[in-house]
């Protein structure tokens, strides 16, 4: 290992899924590529996630309770069930006290929660948190980060800069460390057979994605297209996904690796058709590591993901017909093996997952170094615990 030394590292993940394939989605991607890359470099890390996920030792005092919903028809990317958030309080504060102990040896904390309480861990108990920014902004965690104060050891990271914009807009800075993609999972890919137009659509189904659009678009296209995907919203999916599927538009559910690599990468294109303001577009890179071209909506931070990039385009969103128009042209320019590794070439040296978890090692190693945690901090942070109720209050944890 080339690290300056060996970090101890308490990664901290969203609680809604557990991190497992096939992901849920691409925060869960990210974080758990984080973890395998963190422990291939030596680093000893600990995982605060939800039950069920990958990397979890047999201390249950770092699982956290994931959301249980009492009917399918009711689950939601977006929503939680009635005392979920008193089931995370209570396990925050057991998490939060076991950092404050002596004898914990936590060296940083890096956060990807979406939850303000994790923020508040760094004035609390003196040990530096980096807080990575993976959505747009989120009230609790705009509070929490104000509550923290400029003296806390805490740093934000945002994963592009359109989402950098929207947090500094709340008060909220942050250094922008965009994902990055392992080129070992994703894979370069043959593209369609001779004579083929296979198009691919990937991601969470939830309404924000807009499937639907896609569907449309290879519609008029006549294009046959395939989805993949985890259902974040049944009835999104028993409304207006499943109704339009059959006569060359299949959905082939949530695939786990290397399927959903194989099935991207023997496409002609894929479409991207978000219709909120996306922090990034993990599905846009994965896609072009695999050598497939990509036609996108131009939402929040997408447009930025593809800028320079060949066999790309970019479409206002929802304007269906243009995106279809874009994909075909793609599919024709790109066909050849080589103008595939061209687009792979490109997509590793802008998004390699080993350039960016580097640049991530780096900066969780510099707050580990600059805020050593000693007792006085620790006392500190005590003293700050009996100021949490207002706070806590405030962001509705």
């Amino acid at each position: 290992m080339t690290a300056r030394r060996r970090l101890r590292v308490l990664v901290v993940a969203p609680e809604r899924h557990a991190l497992r394939q096939p992901h849920a989605g691409g925060l869960e991607a990210v974080v758990w590529n984080r973890v395998r890359w963190l422990r291939g470099r030596g680093h000893d890390v600990q995982l605060c996630a939800a039950d069920g996920s990958d990397f979890l030792g047999a201390d249950t005092g770092l699982h956290l309770p994931r959301p249980r919903w009492h009917r399918s028809l009711d689950a939601s990317d977006t929503e939680f069930p009635e005392g979920h958030r008193r089931l995370m309080t209570d396990a925050f504060d057991r998490i939060r006290d076991r950092l404050i102990h002596p004898a914990t040896g936590v060296d940083v904390v890096d956060n990807h929660s979406l939850h303000g309480a994790p923020i508040l861990w760094s004035r609390e108990t003196g040990i530096p948190v980096v807080t990575t920014l993976h959505t747009p902004p989120l009230p609790a965690m705009v509070v929490a980060a104000h509550a923290a104060g400029p003296d806390a050891p805490h740093r934000f990271l945002a994963v592009s800069r359109f989402t950098a914009g929207a947090w500094a807009a709340e008060g909220v800075d942050a250094f922008v460390f965009p994902n990055g993609v392992d080129g070992a999972q994703w894979q370069l890919g043959p593209g369609p057979r001779r004579g083929e137009e296979s198009w691919v659509w990937f991601g969470r189904i939830v309404p924000e994605k807009a499937p639907h659009l896609a569907i449309r678009a290879a519609r008029l296209a006549r294009a046959r297209l395939r989805l993949a995907g985890r259902i974040g919203d049944l009835t999104y999916f028993t409304e207006e996904v499943e109704p339009l599927l059959g006569d060359g538009i299949e959905y082939v559910g949530a695939l786990r690796q290397p399927a959903l690599s194989a099935l991207v990468g023997s496409s002609s294109v894929a479409l991207v058709t978000p219709v909120w303001s996306e922090p990034f577009g993990l599905v846009v890179a994965e896609a072009l590591m695999t050598g497939t071209p990509v036609a996108a909506f131009d939402s929040g931070g997408i447009s930025e993901v593809l800028r320079g990039m060949p066999g790309t385009a970019i479409v206002r969103a929802p304007e269906v017909e243009t995106l279809a128009r874009a994909a075909v042209a793609l599919a024709r320019r790109v066909r050849s093996g080589s103008a595939r590794r061209g687009l792979r070439a490109a997509a590793v040296r802008r998004y390699s997952i080993e350039q960016r978890q580097r640049e991530v090692e780096r900066v969780l190693m510099m707050c580990a170094d600059s805020a050593p945690v000693s007792p006085a901090l620790r006392a500190a942070g005590a003293v700050a615990l009996a100021e949490r109720d207002a706070v806590t209050e405030a962001i509705g944890a």
